[in-house]
């Protein structure tokens, strides 16, 4: 299948990466600054951070169909919605449009999207959420843009069906080695489960080549990892109903997290050392392997408006904080103040903060 010209960007930025990663936490460099819980301080905002290394997202990218329902029609049941409308959204989409906003360094997003007006859209959403580098969404004219029905309840909650599209079969050509080349010289490669396996496999083997650490988000298809992508998984970042489904044990207390958790350190042979778990209004953990679990409650919304990419920037805000050399502790603090940003806004990309959002809402909250 062919894919068409690409934009045609720069790959500015890219330098080696540098972030250490172990199951220990990685040391910062000498001229980093961590983030403060208090005081302010304007050294943290977008513009006057030290660059940190690019981020790289190979995911997927979805035309997203709101509907506002009160509930869920039963089975056979048709029921009438409150409102709808189309906006962009996706995973990798997500990701990538999370990490743009609040990265000092770049963002690339490598995509497929159909040749189509949705694939416009996506486009479009992407290049006005600012900071995402789309030189590496090709289209593929063969196939449509996928797509999503999301149906979003009023305390905020939500269920959603997605179609694959372009996001599956657009991958015949496998991946182009400019892409691979990106990827060996990111700060760390964003993966999620809307794309092929396979492709998921064959860009975290570039990564870890290079020593590039690789965050695996457990969303997407309802079918077990393969073995032979966890085994080139550094973080395995599933939500609670994500853990029990692919552990097969119960997450109801915390102590069956944990317990699921110490089953994915044995999923493959040599394991996954770190299991990052979003657990809604519970916070989240990391579960990392011989040491004691980091919990980081949630840091609370005034209003819980939609929390459709919240787990996207959690993880996506994870990963910016990782990049920069910060403790995981505060990796997971970063994020918790992204995703209850989040949350307060109606749809996916539009409602990803930025920096500065994040930083004056870690200096605003009470140290621990």
């Amino acid at each position: 299948m062919a894919l068409d010209a690409r934009l045609r960007v720069p790959l500015a930025g890219l330098t080696p990466a540098t972030p250490s990663f172990s199951g220990s936490t990685p040391k910062p460099p000498g001229n980093h600054l961590s983030f403060p819980l208090k005081p302010a301080s304007a050294s943290l905002s977008s513009s006057n951070a030290p660059a940190s290394p690019p981020i790289v997202v190979v995911g997927s990218a979805n035309a997203d169909i709101y509907v506002e329902v009160d509930r869920l029609p039963l089975v056979g049941e048709t029921v009438a919605a409150r409102a709808g409308r189309s906006l962009a959204g996706g995973k990798g989409a997500n990701q990538a449009a999370c990490g743009g906003r609040l990265a000092t360094g770049p963002t690339y997003l490598v995509a497929r999207v159909g040749d189509d007006a949705n694939g416009r859209l996506l486009e479009g959403a992407l290049a006005d959420a600012g900071g995402v580098r789309l030189d590496r969404v090709a289209r593929a004219p063969d196939a449509p843009s996928g797509h999503a029905v999301v149906m979003l309840m009023p305390d905020g909650q939500n269920s959603i069906i997605i179609v694959g599209g372009a996001n599956m079969e657009g991958w015949a050509a496998g991946v182009g080695s400019e892409d691979l080349d990106l990827i060996r010289r990111a700060g760390v490669l964003l993966l999620q489960r809307e794309i092929p396996d396979w492709v998921n496999v064959q860009v975290a083997q570039a990564a870890k080549g290079a020593g590039v650490p690789v965050i695996l988000d457990a969303g997407g298809m309802d079918a077990p990892v393969p073995g032979e992508l966890l085994s080139l998984v550094d973080i395995f970042s599933p939500n609670e109903t994500e853990l029990a489904r692919l552990s097969g044990m119960p997450t109801e207390t915390f102590e069956q997290i944990s317990q699921a958790a110490g089953a994915c350190h044995k999923m493959v042979d040599q394991g996954v050392k770190e299991v990052l778990v979003k657990l809604g209004s519970q916070g989240s953990a990391l579960f990392i392997e011989a040491e004691e679990p980091i919990r980081q409650p949630i840091i609370p919304a005034k209003e819980v408006v939609d929390t459709t990419g919240a787990g996207d920037t959690f993880t996506s805000a994870f990963a910016v904080a990782l990049v920069e050399g910060k403790p995981k502790k505060e990796c997971m603090r970063f994020a918790a103040a992204a995703a209850s940003l989040c949350v307060r806004v109606k749809g996916a990309i539009p409602s990803m903060p930025d920096r500065k959002s994040v930083v004056d809402l870690l200096e605003s909250v009470q140290v621990e």
